[in-house]
């Protein structure tokens, strides 16, 4: 029976589940450091700038702090990409665990901006470095029959430590504690170090190539290539778009639950309140369900056409979800359409990025696009920062303006490939 003929889960062993399985899991708890932020930051800002939840410096230095994550996230991605290409991919996974866990675990002591930036800093560096591990992982281990729906799945998986993330925020004391519980995820390294083995296909591609240094691999990968370069320029401007409209578009869900309930007359800490649970339950239900349905999409209508629709639905969702609703209740119900569409896109990163490079560039390659798509979003961020805080311009209107980059996303589609039914690059 030929594989483009097998459903998606015949012939996955228990083993390759266990790759599945444990790579989501350092996933989640990298989407859980990553959000925990966005839950917690008003409230932290106001503590720190010494001044109320609305004041516009909030704002401001919130989407800052985004873009220095942004930035981190780059860094990370792309060194510890080169370094799972170099050592291994069980070793770097785990290194990038205790990274995003330790220092996320020691905002709890933060009394100032700059330990804020620091900390935001080394925690999106693990942040960005276990996604391209974990995505290579993953993508070189499972069938490749199969490989559509198990990177659609791992990367999914990350909703579930957003919903964490929102919950440890309606349930912490106060944004010390939540940042505190942050440090449990660096138990999952005995779960990485244990179960799981290096790939055979890393393996295979080591012997039959020298040590390379890091120079030697980005030159391959920028220079002596035009194949790899192209993929690699324009899949971070793609990804750019998807990360800078995830952290200006998709996370400003809860600013617009928010504003909806102060124009409702509803207190400023409920508001709050209400609000993460809006964004963290309400909306991450269509998330998880957009990120859910782009692999089986992406098998049956080819990547690139699977992208196109996403792209082109959140260009409808977003200002219809920012304009339509007259009630909290009617943005409630629009909501998970508003996350499905805009964050579904980012299980395709997953799925799509690792099929781009051969195995001794991919997981440096996947993390190039994914994280270096990070650092040219720290642009949109720092635009978006300025724009929210207009005194004059309403939270509608600034969000609607951002999601415009999703027009880019789809012209960016042209100079990029279609993987569907191919074997990995070799």
């Amino acid at each position: 029976m030929q594989s483009s003929k097998l459903r998606w889960y015949e012939g996955v062993t228990w083993y390759q589940w266990t790759v599945v399985i444990v790579a989501s899991a350092g996933w989640v708890f990298d989407a859980f450091e990553g959000q925990l932020f966005n839950v917690e930051r008003d409230q932290m800002l106001a503590e720190l700038l010494r001044v109320g939840q609305d004041h516009p410096e909030v704002r401001k230095w919130g989407e800052y702090f985004l873009g220095v994550f942004l930035v981190g996230g780059t860094i990370g991605g792309i060194g510890f990409g080169w370094l799972a290409d170099r050592i291994g991919r069980n070793p770097t996974m785990a290194l990038t665990i205790l990274f995003y866990s330790v220092f996320s675990g020691l905002t709890y002591f933060a009394t100032e901006l700059w330990q804020v930036g620091v900390l935001r800093f080394l925690v999106a560096m693990g942040v960005g470095g276990e996604w391209a591990v974990g995505a290579s992982l993953v993508a070189e281990v499972v069938p490749s029959h199969a490989r559509a729906h198990l990177g659609g799945l791992f990367h999914s998986t990350s909703v579930l430590g957003v919903w964490l993330a929102a919950w440890v925020g309606l349930l912490a004391p106060n944004w010390r504690v939540a940042f505190l519980v942050g440090v449990l995820p660096a138990l999952l390294v005995v779960a990485v170090r244990w179960w799981l083995r290096e790939s055979p296909v890393w393996l295979a591609a080591r012997q039959q190539r020298d040590r390379r240094s890091a120079t030697r691999i980005f030159q391959q990968l920028l220079i002596d290539d035009r194949r790899w370069r192209l993929h690699a320029v324009a899949g971070a401007c793609f990804a750019a778009v998807g990360l800078g409209t995830f952290w200006t578009v998709t996370v400003a869900g809860q600013d617009l639950a928010k504003w909806f309930l102060l124009r409702q007359g509803i207190s400023m800490d409920e508001a709050t309140q209400r609000a993460k649970f809006a964004y963290g339950n309400i909306q991450l239900l269509g998330t998880a369900a957009g990120m859910l349905a782009f692999g089986p999409l992406a098998r049956r209508w080819g990547r690139k056409k699977t992208f196109i629709f996403y792209h082109l639905a959140s260009l409808v969702v977003v200002p219809v979800t920012c304009f339509a609703p007259s009630s909290y209740g009617g943005l409630l119900l629009l909501l998970p359409l508003y996350g499905a569409f805009t964050v579904g896109i980012h299980a395709g990163y997953a799925i799509y990025f690792p099929e781009l490079f051969p195995h001794h560039l991919r997981a440096t390659g996947s993390g190039f696009c994914f994280n270096g798509g990070r650092l040219l979003a720290s642009v949109t961020l720092l635009f978006s920062g300025w724009l929210k805080s207009q005194p004059n311009l309403d939270p509608p209107v600034a969000i609607s303006i951002m999601s415009l980059l999703f027009l880019v996303g789809i012209i960016l589609l042209w100079f990029l490939p279609e993987t569907r039914d191919q074997e990995l690059p070799g």
